[in-house]
Formats: structure tokens, sequence, C-alpha cells
């Protein structure tokens, strides 16, 4: 009876059971085999067939509890929040507050903005990633690793952009940059005179009813939160965005992001059709384009807008075909990634990579570990550092906070803040040459400085 009751969805939104829409096979057993290995806590996969959909949950919101996520069970959504700040933007273009090639220093005249030659950073710069602004801002040394962006204020913010030397001109490069949305919402709120949250609840939440979406949950909110967890499963506080709230810090639910999403699929208003015009490339050799923070693709000769997020304790998916036939969402309260399911759920019959499972730490003596102790530059401008800490090896990126390795094998470590691994390579005499650090499908080779 229980097996036969996970087919079911647990809440139906539109129309009536018989017509909701159904979630492909492969990605139900994949969402349940996650759920039961521990990998993560919860999963909620929202599907949309244009105005019908269902919400489908899987795991458990409360650890040792039978309790099932559902449509209103609210996630913080991380990166998702972008595209709701483009969102934003392409609002205020459409009401004629502002222009994408206006330069964003315009709205913040208390602040020093960087410019490179003379060429200043405009708002379309900052919606696609072509600021030539950081992932992240070098002033970022957080106090509290689990919860760092808590102490990361307006004033460092402004701090930051008062020093920063720009290593290219903007509209040359797609850099994806968190510090940049944050600039972005700032000034957006700027503009209109008010808090990056009272925009969003007055421009997007309250006119398509998201009661549960918020840079500042309720108690209500709060009460139907999924309490985060980390890649071992160790529960792990929400984190606060503060200032960067605009590139990451909204929570939400599965009946919202529906609800979301069908504003931009069923016949949608200037703002959300801007938001999804083709604006760059990701790349010269991709085919790949990004409008207003949503990515544009092409698979199985179905044309698509995607983002995805991820916080310390929880990941998000969004995507929908742009001929508005299908659409998904995929939130969960752990912090691993959920992608490759959030496709396979879009564009039923894509290949699921194989279950990987998390590695299983080794003790390894603290003498055996300082021999790794050094740097690794990629570049000028990123450097890998790896340090002894109170309980052990401990890797810190340039402007990154420092967070803990675990040890699988010699040489080989993993983090559990992220989901990446770093292996460590040795020259023709046995010493430590370099690094390899291994991340969503790619290899970074890190050289160990001398």
């Amino acid at each position: 009876m229980t097996a036969r009751l996970t087919l079911l969805p647990l809440c139906l939104i539109g129309s009536a059971a018989l017509a909701a829409p159904a979630l492909d096979d492969a990605v139900r057993q994949r969402a349940e085999e996650l759920t039961r290995a521990g990998m993560h806590a919860s999963i909620v996969i929202a599907v949309i067939d244009g105005k019908d959909s269902a919400v489908y949950g899987f795991g458990s919101v409360h650890a040792g509890k039978n309790a099932k996520p559902g449509a209103d069970t609210v996630y913080q959504i991380g990166s998702v929040t972008k595209t709701m700040t483009a969102l934003l933007l392409a609002d205020a273009v459409v009401e004629g507050k502002v222009t994408l090639d206006g330069p964003v220093a315009q709205l913040l005249p208390g602040y020093a903005v960087p410019a490179f030659d003379g060429k200043q950073i405009s708002l379309l710069d900052l919606a696609t990633h072509y600021s030539a602004l950081p992932r992240l801002p070098d002033n970022f040394t957080p106090k509290e690793p689990a919860n760092p962006y808590a102490d990361y204020t307006e004033a460092k913010q402004r701090q930051f952009l008062a020093a920063y030397r720009l290593p290219h001109a903007p509209g040359t490069a797609f850099d994806y940059s968190n510090i940049g949305y944050a600039v972005l919402g700032t000034a957006l709120a700027a503009q209109a005179g008010t808090s990056y949250e009272a925009l969003l609840q007055k421009r997007i939440a309250a006119p398509l009813g998201m009661r549960s979406t918020s840079n500042t949950p309720s108690h209500g909110m709060l009460a139907r939160l999924a309490p985060g967890h980390l890649l071992s499963g160790e529960a792990t506080p929400a984190w606060e965005l503060n200032v960067v709230a605009p590139a990451g810090g909204v929570y939400s639910s599965a009946r919202d992001m529906v609800a979301y999403l069908q504003a931009y699929m069923l016949r949608p208003l200037r703002p959300y059709a801007l938001a999804l015009q083709p604006q760059r490339a990701l790349a010269a050799d991709s085919a790949a384009k990004i409008g207003l923070a949503w990515l544009l693709q092409q698979q199985q000769g179905h044309s698509y807008a995607w983002h995805s997020g991820q916080t310390g304790g929880y990941a998000s998916y969004a995507a929908f075909t742009t001929d508005s036939k299908r659409g998904v969402v995929v939130l969960t309260n752990t912090a691993r990634t959920v992608d490759a399911l959030g496709l396979a759920a879009l564009l039923p019959g894509t290949p699921l990579p194989p279950l990987k499972k998390p590695p299983v730490a080794i003790a390894m003596p603290r003498s055996a570990l300082t021999e790794y102790v050094g740097e690794y530059a990629l570049d000028k401008d990123f450097t890998l550092t790896l340090s002894l800490g109170k309980h052990g090896l401990e890797a810190a990126g340039t402007g990154v906070g420092s967070a803990p390795l675990f040890a699988s094998a010699r040489d080989r470590f993993f983090f559990r803040a992220i989901e990446a691994e770093l292996a460590l390579t040795r020259d023709a005499a046995g010493k430590i040459a370099g690094a390899v650090l291994s991340q969503g499908g790619q290899d970074v080779i890190l050289p160990r400085k001398q």
C-alpha cells in the first residue's frame, strides 16, 4: 500500500486528478532512490502541462517522521531568485523607469561603481552576467561559514565596488556573478524608493498570488519550512543573504513556483516576454543564450528556459519549454544539485547519470596531512589554499570562506559543504605537484605554487 501511494501526486493544482500531468517513471524512481538512500532529505517535483499541474513529494520534511513534503512545503530557492530580480528589471523597463543599456551607476549615486576605460556597467550587463564583476566580492570573509552572507552588508558591498578594478570591459564576456545580482537588486530597489523585499511583493508575489514567496519568510512560512541539510545529511540553518538576497535569498513553495512559471508560459505579459528574449551568448563557441537571468538552450528538438540554485542546505531547479507545453520545478532541502533530475522531468527520456553514492571518510593522521598544505593557483584571480585547521585539512578559495576536507583515500579528498572532490597529484619524485578540483562534471587543474 505504501509503495502504491508514492505513485500518486500529493497535491493537484488545476484540473481533476485524471488530467494531472504525469511524472516520468525514471525520474520518480530516481527521486525515491535519492531520498531512500539519504542523499536528499526530501524532494518536491512540480510538473506543469499548460494550465494543468501536479506536485509529487518524496522523502520526509522532518527526520524520523513520516512528514511527506507537498505543494505548500517551503524551501529556499537559491539562485532561481535571480530570475525574479531580472523580472523586476524587465518590469521597470516596460514601465519606462529604466533602460537596459542604462548605467547602474545612475541608480546608485552614493556608490563608486567601477568602469573599464570609460565603459560603464549597464543594467543589462548585470542581468546577463556580462558585468566583469567576480562571482563573489573580494572582501567576502564570512565570520560564520554555516551562514556565510549574514554579515555581508550594504556597506561592504559599497566598499567592494569602490575598490574593485574590472579585469576587462563590461559587455565582452560571460562571468557568472552573485555580487552582480546583489548590485542589480540594490539598484532596482533604490530606483523604486523601497526595499528589495517590498518590490518583490508588490510587483511579483502579490499579483501572482504567491503567498509563500518571500526573502523574509513569515511565521507561517517558517512553520512549513523544510529544514536544510548539508551533503553529509547534517542539519544546517537556511542562509541569511542580507544585501546579496537578490542573488539567492528567496523562499518559496512548489505551489507558488507553478504560478510563477505559468506566468511566463501562458500568454505572458510584456515583462515576462522581455525576460525571455535572448540577449547574449553564454560562450563564443556555444549556441546557448541568456535572456534576463534565464538560460536558453535546446535539447531533443525542444527549446527551453531554465535556472537552478543552491544555498547551504537547499537546491532548486526551474525550467519550461518555450512552446509553453511543459514546465518543471524541483525543490530539495539538501545542498545537492537536482539539475539532472529536473531536466529529465522536463524532457522525458533524457538519460539520468548513474547514481553516485557519496564517498566515505577515512581517518588520516594529522602528520600525513602536512604535505598537502600549500597554495594551488588556477590563475592570478583564483588560488585554492590548503591549510591545517583545528579538525584537519581545510580549503579556502580566493574570495570564499574556508571549508573542511575529508579524506576518502591517499591523495583524495571531498567536501561536505559542496558537491566537489579534490585529488592531489604528484611529480616523478613523489612530491605534491598540483590538485584537480572536480565539481559539476568538470575538472579544474590547479598547479601548486612553489
